[in-house]
C-alpha cells in the first residue's frame, strides 16, 4: 500500500492526453492545474460542496451546487448550469471543475463540452463509483425519459484528481455501489486483477487506512488503457460495459432509486449465469467465485437479493422491457457484454428474453 500522501499517476493517452492523480490530498494540485485558463468555475452538488468546497477555496472561484442524485442529470439542471457559466464571465479560454460523483461529472463534462463549443473541465472525483469509472474516459450524458445516458458526448477532461480522502465521508452503501465497478474492472482485466482483489476483499470491506489508493489505480490502469485503445467505444471499449445493460433497465425500472454499483453487481453476477445458460461461459467456477467475492463485499447477486433492500424493485419481466431503450442495442434489441472467463469477454450478444429474466431472479 503506497504511504500516505503520497500520488499515483496514470497517463491517459486520448487527443489530447491527459493525466489522472490518485491520493490522499491530491485535490491540493488543482489550483496550479488551473492557473493557465482565464476564469475558473466549480460545478458541485450541495451535498459534496458541504463536505469538500472549501478544500478548493484557494481557486476563489464562483461555485454552483445542484441538488445531489440521479434526477440532477436532465436537461433542465443541465441548461441551469450554461446560464451559471456564462453568469460567471467564462470565456473560451477557462475552466470548469466538476467536483462530485458521476452525476456531477457527467453533467459538468457535457456542460463544458457545450459552452461556447467546448471549455476545459477538471475533473474532481469524490465518490468511489467516480474515481474508478466516471472520471476517466470522457463520457457525459445526462438522462432522457426513455433511458439513462441516451443524450450526450464524448469529451476528455485536462485532468482527473482522484482525491481518496474523500471516500472517508461517503455513506457506506456509495462505498458498496462503488466497489460494483471494482468487481467488473478486475473479472475484465483477468486473472491476476481478480485474484488480487478475492485477496484485498477482506481488507476493502474493513475500509483499512491506505487500501483504496491502489484499487482505484489499479481501475484507472485498465480504463486508461481500453480508452486509448478505443477511445469512441466502437469496438473494445464496449467490454466497459460489462453488466451495464442489466444495470441501467434495473435502476430505470426502480426510477433511479437503486445505486448504480449494486444494479452493477447484480448484472455481472446475472451476464455470468446468462453465459452459462447459452453454453459460452469457458471456466464453470467463475459464476460461483464471483458471486462468493460480491458476497464478500456486501453486494447483491440478484434482483431477488436487490429486492431486500429495496421492497418496490419491479419483477424481472419489466427490468427485460426497459432494456429495449439500452443505447448499447439495436432497433430495440438489447445487446450482451458476456464474460466467458476472467479476461476474455465477449461483445453485442443477443440473449433470449426469458433467459435474461432467469438470469435476473437465480442466485
Amino acid at each position: 500500500m503506497p504511504q500516505e500522501g503520497s500520488t499515483r499517476r496514470v497517463r491517459v493517452e486520448t487527443d489530447p492526453p491527459y493525466e489522472v492523480r490518485v491520493g490522499r490530498g491530491v485535490f491540493s494540485g488543482i489550483a496550479a492545474e488551473t492557473a493557465r485558463f482565464s476564469r475558473v468555475a466549480v460545478l458541485t452538488d450541495e451535498t459534496v460542496g458541504a463536505l469538500h468546497l472549501s478544500r478548493l477555496a484557494s481557486l476563489g472561484a464562483p461555485a454552483l451546487a445542484i441538488p445531489p442524485g440521479e434526477r440532477s442529470k436532465r436537461f433542465a439542471t443541465l441548461e441551469r448550469v450554461l446560464e451559471f457559466l456564462a453568469a460567471s464571465d467564462l470565456d473560451r479560454r477557462s475552466c470548469l471543475v466538476a467536483l462530485g460523483g458521476g452525476v456531477v461529472g457527467d453533467l459538468g463534462g457535457l456542460a463544458a463540452s457545450l459552452y461556447m463549443r467546448g471549455i476545459a473541465c477538471v475533473q474532481a472525483p469524490t465518490t468511489l463509483l467516480a474515481q474508478v469509472d466516471a472520471s476517466v474516459g470522457g463520457k457525459t450524458a445526462v438522462d432522457l425519459d426513455a433511458g439513462k445516458n441516451l443524450a450526450g458526448t464524448f469529451y476528455q477532461p485536462v485532468a482527473v484528481f482522484a482525491d481518496t480522502e474523500t471516500l472517508a465521508t461517503l455513506p457506506d452503501v456509495e462505498v458498496r455501489s462503488g466497489l460494483g465497478e471494482v468487481v467488473k474492472s478486475a473479472l475484465i482485466e483477468g486473472e491476476e486483477a481478480l485474484a488480487a482483489l478475492e485477496r484485498a476483499a477482506p481488507a476493502i470491506r474493513a475500509r483499512e487506512p491506505g487500501v483504496f489508493d491502489a484499487v482505484v489505480e489499479r481501475c484507472v490502469r485498465l480504463k486508461a488503457e481500453i480508452v486509448r485503445r478505443d477511445t469512441l467505444e466502437s469496438g473494445e471499449r464496449k467490454t466497459l460495459n460489462l453488466g451495464h445493460t442489466f444495470a441501467h433497465a434495473i435502476e430505470r425500472s426502480a426510477g433511479y432509486s437503486v445505486p448504480h454499483g449494486l444494479a452493477v453487481a447484480v448484472g455481472l453476477a446475472s451476464s455470468l449465469r446468462a453465459a452459462r445458460e447459452i453454453g459460452r461461459l469457458e471456466d464453470g467456477d467463475l459464476p460461483g467465485r464471483v458471486e462468493r467475492l460480491l458476497s464478500e463485499l456486501d453486494l447483491p447477486k440478484s434482483l431477488a437479493e436487490l429486492r431486500r433492500a429495496h421492497p418496490a424493485l419491479p419483477r424481472a419481466e419489466e427490468v427485460v422491457a426497459a432494456m429495449r431503450h439500452d443505447k448499447k442495442g439495436t432497433a430495440g434489441r438489447p445487446l450482451f457484454v458476456v464474460p466467458l472467463r476472467a479476461g476474455r469477454i465477449d461483445l453485442d450478444v443477443e440473449i433470449d428474453p426469458k433467459r435474461i429474466e432467469r438470469s435476473l431472479e437465480a442466485g
